[in-house]
């Protein structure tokens, strides 16, 4: 076999590149021109993809901008249509592929769990009306019961001598046991308005449930006694509180006592921590000011995202805390996010019985919701107490 010298290799590669094609172009040239042209080819097909995912787009805004026209339901997945027509006529309307659609609940009682689309709704409801939600740290479960470890004594240190005997230390854990608990109720929806195919049956039932399952939430959540409902953040123990010195109103000086409350919690939850009150003590405590300033304690919001401030931390108005008097405690400052937990077990189950009220037109909407909550650091909170008179 013959070996080619280097020089050799060199001239014959030289050869090939100036090698020219019929219209005069090296191999180096038809390559650029090959490459290039694949590259147009490219470009071109992605053109034609983007615009049409322009085109998508710009019809989905047009049909999103649209009015919506009575009965429609357009954007409805499977589920949310086979749940609407299950509210409107019962599992018995429903094809095979519609009851497929449904999903059944993990309750011993029946019924179906609403599509998430209802489901949020709903959710959107209680945020509103349930103000402790909106400041707690919120989480689901599968489980009755939530264990949470908590840390009840801190490891101890000492400083010692270079010889000197060291002395053993560890944490002390203990738990909280946070428990789930249910509430329920009906709705009553007349058997012509579900079948008005005009009327928004998702929005109409969903609106009635918001209220009631949100009323009741929100005062759990603040007064509960842990009875069949959570232990509210008002009622839990351990939170420690300053006095007013006064059982009718925040006492003589209340500019002071909320700035003893602000300092006596630890620094570490004050950078985060929230106003909870009601809105009679709201007013009071917006009429205060600075001695010094004249400015006022109560500071508005900047924008519409920017909530209102006290003492430049944000205020929440919770209907059913305690007006200012004998022996109330009308005001709570912490961080509700750290002191406070709430869990969703069931965010809605809804049984549909067209029998019990079908003599007066009428068909039951069972609802029921699980959820429970509990206090798991309690130094994360300061209350204010009126005195006893």
């Amino acid at each position: 076999m013959r070996h080619f010298s280097k020089a050799e290799l060199k001239a014959s590669t030289s050869l090939r590149l100036e090698t020219k094609d019929e219209g005069g172009n090296t191999a180096v040239e038809q390559a650029i021109a090959a490459l290039t042209g694949t590259m147009e080819t490219k470009i071109g097909e992605l053109r034609t993809e983007l615009k049409a995912a322009t085109d998508r787009a710009d019809d989905l805004e047009t049909r999103m901008q649209r009015p919506a026209v009575a009965g429609e339901d357009r954007a409805a997945t499977p589920e949310q249509k086979a749940f609407t027509g299950y509210l409107k006529s019962g599992r018995e309307s429903l094809s095979s592929d519609e009851v497929k659609a449904l999903r059944v609940a993990d309750d011993t009682a029946g019924g179906y769990l609403a599509p998430d689309q209802f489901i949020a709704e709903v959710i959107r409801g209680i945020v509103e009306r349930s103000p402790i939600r909106q400041a707690a740290r919120v989480g689901s479960t599968s489980a009755g019961n939530v264990i949470l470890p908590k840390r009840t004594g801190r490891p101890t240190a000492r400083w010692v001598g270079e010889t000197e005997t060291r002395t053993g230390t560890e944490s002390t854990y203990g738990q909280v046991d946070i428990e789930v608990f249910e509430m329920a109720c009906y709705v009553d929806v007349s058997q012509r308005l579900l079948e008005d195919a005009a009327v928004n049956v998702e929005g109409e039932v969903s609106s009635d449930l918001s209220e009631e399952f949100a009323r009741l939430e929100a005062l759990a959540f603040s007064q509960g006694d842990g009875v069949k409902k959570p232990i509210g953040i008002m009622e839990a123990a351990g939170v420690p509180y300053t006095f007013s010195g006064n059982g009718s109103t925040l006492g003589s000086a209340p500019a002071d006592l909320l700035i003893d409350a602000f300092y006596a919690l630890p620094a570490f939850y004050r950078g985060r921590a929230t106003w909870l009150m009601n809105g009679k003590t709201l007013a009071a405590i917006r009429k205060l000011k600075d001695g010094s300033t004249g400015a006022y304690l109560w500071q508005p919001g900047l924008t519409l995202d920017t909530p209102d401030t006290v003492l430049g931390r944000p205020v929440i108005e919770d209907p059913t805390m305690d007006d200012i008097g004998a022996a109330a405690e009308p005001i709570i400052f912490g961080d509700i996010s750290s002191a406070y937990r709430i869990y969703d077990r069931v965010g809605l189950s809804i049984l549909r019985d067209p029998y019990s009220v079908a003599t007066s037109g009428l068909v039951r909407f069972h609802a029921r919701r699980r959820v429970g909550a509990g206090l798991v650091l309690a130094e994360a909170l300061r209350k204010i107490r009126c005195a006893t008179s």
